[in-house]
């Protein structure tokens, strides 16, 4: 009875610890009434401190009257407010004023990602204007378009040639981005039904750290969050050369309606690039957002989009027919490449607030996706009659859901915020094609042909505990995988499945020294997953390859107006085994190992001028081959990117931006060298009232570069052998175009 006793005391002395401490609740908005996220309150007197969460609302607690609290978010002025007791009684609305970005104001430690933070000022001295400026808004990570304009882009992060997408997950508003078991190739990411004006925030993170993200996060992540509402709504007109046209209109539906936003965006692109044989590509998106807050403060936001494209393409040539000069940069060997593809998406997200320290996040979402490529890369190697056009297709229905907990609490006087969630994603691609055709009207013979099923849950805990100015983030992730293919080559019916299960822990320190510096150890397991149909032929082998990580960094201010980051980084692949989707067949290339160093840097000359760069030096290997043999093919060993911005001086904006990648090896033995290249770009824009005229040149030295290259053996039609040597996409020439907008 004693015991029992006592062990009633220690559970009211800890109930006390958690209940009775003293908080006070708020929500921050702009001048719009918009709630605002991850802005910081700090308390001046106590010391606490807490963010707001994305329906504007916090909790601080160890807070009393008469404390000052300091409430601060890049580009809007910082507030000090005095507590009086009517701030306990009930949740009470803070207003900050927008105004132009000050890196001075910004506050290291203070900010919930200080990483995302600086994209976020990225994107307001840098507006961007088409999907792929998006992607480049990722310090460090490279891309290039090899297919007419339509095909997903080919990334380059971290020594990684990602292809499309193998090792890097992207998502848009929670919403995967990335296609498993698809008939072009593992993880491969269109963006295109992303229209970038809707593009609110960046979130991102490189190396396999994040217990949120599953699979493809081995070298980085990318999240893309969509505006909730439009500050004015807009119509605008681009065109340039090469016949290419832009039309864009963003329209608010809600105009001054309380606690509910609603708009729409369409885009249109067309044009034939500078290509001997037009490109005729053409894209057509729509998005739409609603968005509505209950009196509770939860929040609730539908989005809608469909997007739909065609092209025709040169695809990639050969270096010696240039050479040699029987075709110019922009000629083709086969220019019946193209194709066409559409995305439709629907994303319910729902947050609410369980508790008072207690947030519950859950988006639904359901995609239908079309997909038909035209290629042919080894031109007569194959068939010297027909030659070796490949037809990929696909039509994919994918259904999923995410749920995240999120719990703040004490142990004590150490701070400890828990997150914990469940997802589930559901693939169900038919008729997934690989085939040999004859000028994209005639199936010579069908290769693969079969009905893919991949099934993926997952759950995850991540708790981070904060002593003092350190704070220890361990963290478990769990994923369960079930792969399920139908052939339909074969003659009777013979379903062939296998599963598996991963387990994922990871494990981060970081250490505030200063208000302005931060250190970070990172370390962590991530892993991508194999093609359907590569896990079935080869008996559940290599389903779910490992990626081991380690960052050691700083985010760092040494004087108000600059911001540092570095990071050394290494990562260890356990088999990079990826299916192939060109040949229909598998290229395991074993174990492989990177190591380097990011560094980026960000200056605030004036207000108005900014200046950034990011650069990555990496040293990329394969284990298990002999020195000299042993080059990641297209691993890039040097990547940089950058440029100087003006913003909004007297109505202009504008800058130069650009970007370099030095020689890389094409094949293992880096005998065959793809060429590096450094392109510049050039955008000015002058508003007037409510009509913004814009003028962009892409490449404006006139540049000759290569935008993707591969060492390819190919044939040519009047060849007796075959050639192994550097195939390319040529980089788009000087290329001018004009923009008229207009607000109202």
């Amino acid at each position: 009875m004693k015991i029992l006793k006592q062990l009633l005391c220690v559970m009211v002395l800890l109930v006390s610890c958690f209940t009775f401490s003293q908080q006070i609740n708020g929500f921050i908005v702009n001048e719009t009434n918009q709630p605002l996220e991850a802005t910081y309150i700090y308390n001046l007197n106590s010391k606490s401190h807490s963010h707001s969460l994305e329906n504007g609302s916090f909790i601080l607690n160890d807070t009393k009257v008469n404390d000052s609290l300091k409430i601060g978010l890049l580009g809007y002025e910082n507030k000090t407010i005095l507590l009086d007791s009517l701030a306990f009684k009930a949740k009470f609305k803070i207003i900050l004023q927008e105004k132009t970005f000050q890196l001075d104001e910004m506050v290291v430690t203070e900010q919930l990602d200080a990483l995302s933070s600086i994209s976020k000022l990225d994107l307001n001295t840098n507006p961007v204007n088409s999907s792929q400026e998006v992607l480049r808004k990722v310090p460090g990570l490279i891309i290039g378009q090899h297919a007419g304009g339509g095909k997903a882009e080919q990334l380059f992060l971290r020594g990684f040639d990602i292809d499309h997408g193998t090792d890097i997950s992207i998502s848009v508003d929670g919403m995967p981005v990335n296609m498993v078991s698809h008939a072009h190739g593992q993880g491969y990411s269109d963006l295109h039904f992303l229209i970038p004006e809707t593009v609110n925030k960046i979130d991102f993170g490189k190396g396999p750290y994040y217990a949120k993200e599953g699979d493809f996060n081995t070298a980085a992540y990318v999240d893309f969050s969509t505006k909730d509402y439009l500050k004015e709504s807009s119509v605008s007109f681009s065109v340039g050369q090469f016949n290419s046209l832009r039309t864009l209109g963003m329209f608010n539906l809600l105009e001054d309606v309380k606690n509910q936003n609603g708009y729409v965006a369409i885009e249109y692109l067309a044009g034939d690039g500078p290509f001997e044989s037009p490109q005729n590509f053409n894209r057509l998106n729509v998005f739409g957002k609603y968005v509505m807050f209950s009196p509770e403060n939860d929040k609730l936001s539908i989005s809608v989009s469909h997007f739909k494209s065609r092209w025709d393409a040169s695809g990639q040539i050969p270096q010696r027919e240039v050479d040699n000069g029987n075709i110019s940069r922009f000629g083709a060997i086969d220019d019946t490449e193209g194709g066409n593809t559409s995305r439709t998406n629907l994303n319910i997200d729902y947050n609410k607030y369980v508790r008072e320290n207690a947030t519950l996040n859950t988006n639904v979402f359901y995609s239908h996706y079309d997909f038909e490529l035209y290629s042919n890369f080894t031109f007569f190697l194959e068939d010297p009659t027909n030659g070796d056009q490949i037809k990929q297709k696909e039509d994919r229905d994918i259904f999923g859901l995410n749920s995240t907990l999120t719990y703040d609490t004490f142990l004590g006087k150490t701070a400890l915020k828990l997150t914990s969630g469940l997802g589930f994603r559901y693939d169900m691609a038919n008729d997934t094609e690989l085939s040999r055709t004859l000028n994209r009207t005639t199936i010579l013979q069908n290769v693969q042909l079969g009905d893919i099923n991949q099934t993926n849950m997952s759950g995850f805990v991540n708790a981070e505990f904060e002593f003092g100015k350190l704070k220890v983030a361990p963290a478990l992730r769990l994923d369960y995988f079930k792969f399920l293919y139908i052939d339909k080559l074969q003659v009777s019916y013979n379903p062939q499945a296998i599963s598996k299960t991963i387990l994922s822990p990871k494990l981060n320190f970081f250490y505030d020294a200063k208000n302005n510096l931060q250190l970070y150890l990172k370390s962590g397991i991530g892993f991508h997953s194999n093609d359907t149909r590569v896990v079935v032929n080869n008996l559940g082998e290599d389903i779910l390859p490992k990626a081991y990580g380690v960052d050691i960094g700083n985010i760092w201010k040494p004087t108000p107006q600059l911001f540092v980051n570095t990071a050394l980084w290494y990562l260890f692949l356990e088999q990079e085994f990826v299916y192939v989707g060109d040949a229909g067949i598998v290229e395991p290339s074993g174990k492989t190992e990177r190591y380097g160093l990011d560094f980026g840097l960000r200056y605030q000359f004036l207000d108005w001028l900014f200046f950034d760069t990011d650069a990555t030096l990496t040293n990329a290997r394969s284990i298990e081959d002999p020195k000299g043999q042993n080059y990641i093919p297209l691993a890039p060993d040097f990547t940089m990117a950058g440029g100087i911005s003006v913003n909004n001086l007297d109505g202009f904006s504008g800058g130069i931006r650009y970007r370099f990648i030095d020689d890389r090896p094409a094949n293992e033995d880096n005998s065959i060298v793809a060429k590096g290249y450094f392109v510049t770009d050039f955008n000015a824009n002058y508003r007037i009232k409510n009509v913004t005229l814009g003028l962009t040149i892409e490449n404006i030295f006139d540049t000759e570069w290569n935008e993707t290259q591969f060492a390819t053996e190919s044939r040519l039609q009047n060849e007796a052998q075959s050639v192994e040597e550097i195939h390319f996409t040529p980089g788009t020439p000087f290329f001018i175009k004009g923009t008229i907008s207009y607000s109202f």
